[in-house]
């Protein structure tokens, strides 16, 4: 079977973890994401779940502040008083 070359750009750092994951696993990088290459042809899928966790930990922190009042300003009574605090020095 002939072999071909495959360029992928990927971030510096996510490289360096990811040759020394591959090497703790005993394969090469190729041998990865060859493996990986096999698996998503033969199933015709991403071999894995792809997805985030919704809503984030930043959302979810900015939520749980939000309902324990952290951070929040008000209730304003009038626009004056909204304009006096948006202007305070803090």
């Amino acid at each position: 079977m002939a072999t071909a070359v495959m360029n992928i750009r990927m971030d510096s750092e996510l490289k360096k973890q990811f040759e020394a994951f591959c090497a703790d696993m005993g394969l090469s990088v190729t041998a990865a994401v060859t493996v990986f290459a096999k698996k998503a042809v033969r199933e015709y899928r991403i071999p894995f779940e792809i997805g985030a966790e919704i809503p984030n930990a930043e959302t979810r922190k900015a939520i749980e502040d939000a309902e324990a009042g952290i951070g929040m300003s008000g209730p304003f009574h009038s626009v004056a008083d909204l304009m006096e605090a948006l202007n305070a020095d803090d």
